[in-house]
């Protein structure tokens, strides 16, 4: 493999508050988008329109995995309780020899929905939960 080959997307970690979940299948949302403002100079018709950077956007993270622990049911319980629970959290990539090549770290962030798994007594196949994490920050490390 060279230098220059770029890495595969199903070797990965999530963090969630230094806890290291595996297990997972699917991780989704690593996304900003910042507001663009438009702005008119002058009255000039040849001025056009200035544009400068507004609010940032966060999109949700989605995490997939097969049912295994109840850790992430058990945060999403706290927030139906009413206890503001938020934490911080990394989406890791690994190369091959399993060395972390990227992180994307997430700031006060809190599950904001949490959907169970389909089942079938004709299929066969993993049964999949689905976390969405709202937050307020991405950072690329």
């Amino acid at each position: 493999m060279s230098a220059h080959d770029p890495y595969a997307s199903y070797n990965f970690l999530v963090e969630v508050s230094g806890i290291t979940a595996a297990g997972f299948a699917e991780v989704s949302g690593l996304e900003v988008e910042i507001e663009s403002i438009e702005y008119r100079e002058g009255n000039s018709p040849t001025t056009g329109v200035r544009k400068f950077p507004g609010l940032a956007k966060f999109a949700n993270i989605v995490l997939k995995r097969g049912v295994a622990g109840a850790e992430l049911w058990e945060w999403m319980q706290n927030i139906l309780d009413g206890n503001i629970d938020r934490r911080s959290g990394s989406i890791i990539l690994l190369n091959q020899a399993r060395d972390e090549v990227a992180r994307w770290n997430f700031f006060e962030g809190w599950p904001c929905k949490w959907e169970g798994p389909s089942l079938s007594a004709t299929k066969s196949g993993i049964a999949f939960e689905t976390v969405e994490i709202c937050h307020e920050r991405l950072l690329r490390a």
